[in-house]
């Protein structure tokens, strides 16, 4: 890729880094504002999957105004919508008004997400385009799980801190994309007829796609029933201080990130992208339920940072065998991902919620089942004879 290229795409990962660097932002003060606003676990569930309920409902919305009215407009407005979103959670005193706030920030991601993916399609090459999206992939994750730690850094100060300056960050992207981003020209080596939505449903069931879809939503449901309800885990049943719980949640987010730098290539070269993610989904599996077992801080510390090896080695994992099986089905392989990844993001913290004010162990339990069924999907799965891998 040329100078301009990197520098463009620098631009599109830090966006998507500073908007999922804000939606990790609320977990770590969920306890506090639990506590201020008299609200339980399950209120909480909601409102952790009122996100993505939201972004599900806003998606193909956005995804046809990115290609009517532009990539760089949809970009601007996503992050502006974004920034508002956190300062009005940072002013909010009520459960009604921190919905609302969730509900916008859905609507941000669903602007941004669809207008990003085409941009990079629209900047790079077939050849170039599966790292690029793994770059993607990775400034999601490492904001998504890096979020909760500079949260918690933050809440010592106050508790809205984190989202005033998430709001700062996100207007701060918005005027930076506005002034350095210029509307690419349109991709065209891979056009084809949009397919209708009863053609889609189909391709979703075919025996190429079906596996690898259901484990994006295995792990979108595990990781996000781990991590929306942690801090209330430990908080409930260790007396866990947000700085504590920022200290977990950024030293995991680091080990995962080196596991991805360090491991990840060396692994799908040795093994396959198949057999990463079934001795990933393992040592989740595994993980989640030791959980409900240790008892001393560095037992904890320990088991939350393996647990997002294993997270982290299984997404790009599957965002890389789908760009390979893919051909010139890219876009719809795009949407899928996202779909899958937003229904986990909406069951895993209802379910989790519910169970949590049952008993603080049941969300992982629920969770270490889901995972355990993915293992047993994965074992059933053949790459594609025709596909070289």
């Amino acid at each position: 890729m040329s100078k301009k290229q990197n520098i463009t795409l620098a631009i599109l990962l830090s966006n998507l880094f500073i908007a999922f660097l804000g939606i990790g932002l609320v977990i770590p003060v969920l306890p506090t504002i639990m506590n201020e606003l008299h609200i339980s676990g399950s209120v909480v569930g909601y409102m952790v999957a009122a996100f993505a309920i939201t972004q599900l409902i806003a998606s193909p919305i956005a995804g046809k105004l990115v290609d009517t009215i532009g990539r760089k407009v949809m970009i601007v407005a996503g992050l502006f919508i974004f920034g508002l979103s956190e300062f009005l959670f940072g002013f909010g005193r009520s459960v009604e008004i921190l919905f609302v706030s969730r509900m916008l920030g859905g609507v941000s991601a669903a602007f941004i997400m669809p207008a990003v993916t085409a941009y990079i399609a629209d900047i790079t090459t077939l050849a170039q385009r599966p790292k690029a999206l793994g770059y993607m992939s990775a400034a999601i994750s490492t904001g998504f799980i890096i979020g909760p730690g500079i949260g918690g850094f933050l809440a010592e100060i106050g508790t809205r801190v984190p989202f005033y300056a998430a709001g700062v960050l996100g207007l701060f992207a918005a005027i930076l994309s506005f002034m350095f981003l210029k509307e690419p020209s349109r991709a065209t080596d891979n056009e084809e007829a949009a397919p209708s939505m009863l053609g889609s449903v189909k391709r979703v069931f075919s025996p190429l796609y079906f596996i690898p879809f259901i484990l994006i939503f295995v792990l979108s449901f595990g990781l996000a029933a781990f991590e929306s309800l942690f801090s209330l885990f430990v908080d409930h049943k260790f007396a866990f201080t947000p700085s504590d719980i920022a200290i977990i949640i950024t030293g995991s987010g680091i080990v995962g990130a080196l596991a991805q730098l360090i491991l990840f290539d060396w692994l799908t070269k040795k093994m396959g992208e198949i057999n990463v993610i079934r001795y990933s989904l393992i040592l989740s599996a595994v993980l989640t339920f030791a959980m409900t077992i240790v008892s001393h801080y560095f037992a904890i510390l320990f088991v939350t940072f393996f647990i997002f090896v294993g997270f982290d080695l299984i997404r790009p994992a599957v965002t890389s065998y789908l760009s390979k099986i893919a051909g010139n089905e890219q876009g719809f392989v795009g949407g899928m991902n996202s779909m899958f990844t937003s229904l986990g993001n909406i069951f895993g913290p209802i379910l989790g919620g519910i169970l949590f004010d049952i008993n603080l162990n049941y969300p992982y339990y629920f969770a270490t089942i889901v995972l355990v069924l993915g293992v047993i999907l994965a074992l059933f799965w053949r790459k594609p004879k025709h596909i070289e891998l």
